[in-house]
């Protein structure tokens, strides 16, 4: 897709990509969408993003690597794509692009619900440290008082994404994925993953998990500004054959994979894995327009 990507094209995309996995897109919620972010989305890479969780009745469209100094959410209040807030999560996006090495970005919107997250990518040469992130006046209290669990395991120097959902009011942190940056690989292993997931009082790891775990890359967490507690732990796995992972495949994602209205010859999936206090829930990310580099840095595609 080029400069002049025709959006008739792209919403007939989302439209037909919707139907695969049961979800009715709304044009009345994507269309304001697409004229917003136009100038990029013929550079954007584009992924869809479906849910066994509580987001399963709305499919995820996502452009990222937006250029650097754009500022996602302020376009969205510009063409009233969400409600001004006075809430610390109004405030954040422009404090990380402020204060922080941000190089891209990124937007996501459910194309049943309208405008939900944006993105902020470091290079891979300069990952956030949590030491930075806890220094700024909007971050949830629940990052600094995670900042031990952090470090302990390896992570606090390689913070690869931020990401804020405006609808939840949540934050996610991505870590791994720096030059050099690998997250450490106890993380993953059996022992590791019942320890991280007891001490944070999530579900006990399904078997499913931990075979799972066993080809993840990458973790994420969740947080909110109404608990310290990390309330969601991802685990990610990126290839390009997801019908050959250890997992039981929910229908939807079947057929997403199988029948998706466009190419996706060459292009990687993103499958997580979450773990809640109350369970599990899986997440594939298909990507509709791909650039090679992607590969090489850990993104919000989980």
């Amino acid at each position: 897709m080029s400069e002049t990507t025709d959006l008739n094209e792209l919403y007939s995309i989302i439209e037909k990509t919707a139907q695969i996995v049961d979800v009715t897109s709304s044009r009345e919620k994507v269309w304001p969408i697409l004229n917003a972010y136009k100038e990029f989305v013929g550079n954007s890479v584009i992924s869809f993003r479906a849910s066994t969780g509580s987001s399963a009745d709305d499919l995820d469209c996502r452009f990222t690597m937006l250029p650097k100094g754009f500022d996602p959410y302020a376009r969205a209040l510009e063409h009233d794509l969400t409600p001004k807030t006075d809430h610390p999560v109004g405030s954040l996006l422009k404090e990380v692009h402020e204060n922080l090495p941000i190089t891209s970005c990124g937007v996501d919107f459910g194309v049943a619900g309208g405008f939900t997250k944006t993105w902020s990518f470091p290079s891979a040469e300069n990952l956030v440290k949590v030491d930075d992130l806890v220094k700024l006046p909007s971050i949830p209290a629940g990052v600094a008082a995670n900042l031990d669990f952090f470090k302990k395991w390896g992570l606090a120097d390689m913070v690869s994404t931020v990401g804020i959902d405006y609808s939840k009011r949540t934050m996610n942190l991505y870590f791994g994925g720096g030059v050099g940056d690998r997250v450490p690989a106890e993380v993953f292993e059996e022992k590791g993953v019942r320890a991280i997931l007891g001490e944070l009082g999530l579900a006990e790891p399904s078997a499913e998990l931990l075979r799972f775990c066993e080809r993840s890359f990458v973790i994420y967490v969740t947080l909110s500004w109404d608990s310290p507690e990390i309330n969601r732990f991802t685990y990610s796995v990126m290839t390009p054959e997801p019908l050959g992972l250890p997992i039981d495949l929910a229908p939807s994602f079947d057929r997403l994979i199988r029948n998706a209205p466009y190419d996706t010859t060459g292009r990687n999936y993103v499958y997580g894995i979450a773990s809640t206090p109350k369970g599990e829930y899986h997440k594939i990310a298909s990507y509709y327009q791909w650039q090679k580099r992607v590969e090489n840095l850990l993104r919000s595609d989980s």
